[in-house]
């Protein structure tokens, strides 16, 4: 059966202040903040000292969990014209090339997270350039000092890697600008505060559901299981942060995949069972809902396929690339309508591609917040979770 939302819940400030026991919300809403403040914290700490000051051979990045996305937007920003190559590694083994002309970037929230700390050993051993991002006493942090690189304090009260992201890829992307990987530094980070800023303020708890985009988002993805879907690189970065933060975050199972790659798999899946066709093909609309059904007395509806499109801002200029991957775009979302299956859609606005992404996870990481809550879950908790991590201590 799907999962029963109430809407009342998201609009009864006493219930979510009960259900956030952790200030999930509150976190999430200083993602600007974060980001001017962990400028401060890298200027203090000489991020300009990165490598010497000089460029690297190749840029490798080692985060994962709820930082795994920081190295994914480096790569993606690095991409289109960095002069040296970006990679990503989670654990080890260190690829065998890393050597003194390399840097490494290691990130994990506690400074304690064994695959970034492993690699930023290993790197070190081998005489590579260290750049670390994590709490200032932790084994990270020991590990950068005693290899001579650059560590980044990310400031008091950053509990979870989830709510902290921007204090952990704010270092990253001001020492790639400074290196001349990326072109981005102090004044994109800037903009990105801002619109981080502008969307707090648009989610906040006291916002009502009907004006809300974060509280509307989790109420179409209530009685789904959505499958998020990039219209591109930026969106599939996007769409990769919301499947993590829905599975994590809300419980909710979530697939995701980006364009034009991912095309055949997303679209295969509306051949499925939980789409109206119900396993018999494309084309058969699902029944007018019952405008009688008691979802209490009935039980709530069977879980249906849900397809959450991040796209990018309309170009100035359109290009036959960008034309054919709109036309692509929009032949999967008919396919999608015509299937039965419950589209969401939401739009980047425009500015620099970082800026971009900033507007699109700040969406997303809102509304899967807002969707444990509706659903009666703290999304800072999860039983499962730390018994996880009670069996695996050792």
């Amino acid at each position: 059966m799907a999962p029963l939302l109430e809407e009342a819940l998201l609009n009864d400030p006493d219930y979510i202040a009960e259900r956030d026991s952790h200030q999930t919300l509150l976190a999430l809403a200083t993602a600007g903040a974060q980001v001017r403040q962990a400028l401060t914290l890298s200027n203090e700490a000489g991020i300009e000292r990165v490598a010497g000051g000089e460029r690297p051979r190749s840029v490798l990045v080692a985060s994962l969990g709820g930082s795994a996305v920081v190295a994914d937007v480096l790569e993606l920003l690095a991409e289109p014209g960095s002069p040296v190559p970006v990679s990503v590694r989670r654990n080890l083994p260190l690829p065998g090339w890393v050597g003194p002309l390399d840097l490494v970037v290691a990130v994990s929230l506690s400074g304690r997270a064994s695959g970034p700390l492993a690699v930023a050993a290993e790197a070190a051993r081998r005489g590579a350039s260290i750049l670390t991002v994590g709490a200032a006493d932790s084994p990270l942090a020991e590990v950068c000092a005693r290899a001579r690189g650059v560590h980044i304090d990310v400031g008091h009260g950053r509990t979870s890697s989830r709510t902290a992201l921007w204090s952990l890829l704010t270092p990253v992307i001001l020492a790639a600008g400074e290196l001349g990987l990326i072109e981005a530094g102090e004044s994109v980070l800037s903009d990105a505060a801002d619109r981080l800023d502008m969307h707090a303020e648009a989610c906040r708890p006291r916002s009502e559901s009907f004006v809300n985009p974060a509280k509307i988002l989790a109420m179409q993805l209530a009685e789904t299981i959505p499958v998020v879907m990039g219209d591109g690189p930026l969106n599939g970065v996007a769409a990769g942060r919301a499947a993590s933060m829905l599975a994590r975050t809300a419980r909710i199972p979530a697939t995701w995949g980006e364009l034009p790659d991912a095309a055949s798999q997303i679209v295969a899946c509306f051949d499925g069972p939980l789409t109206a066709g119900g396993g018999r093909g494309v084309g058969l609309r699902q029944p007018a809902p019952d405008i009688f059904a008691d979802p209490f007395l009935d039980g709530p509806a069977q879980p249906r396929l849900g397809l959450l499109l991040l796209r990018d801002a309309p170009p100035a200029t359109l290009t036959q690339e960008r034309a054919d991957a709109e036309s692509l775009t929009d032949a999967v979302l008919q396919t999608a309508h015509d299937a039965g299956v419950r589209v969401s859609t939401l739009m980047a606005e425009p500015g620099h591609p970082l800026v971009r992404l900033a507007g699109q996870i700040a969406q997303t990481d809102f509304a899967a917040t807002y969707l444990a809550i509706g659903l009666g879950l703290d999304p800072a908790v999860s039983p499962h979770v730390a018994d996880l991590r009670d069996r695996t201590r050792g």
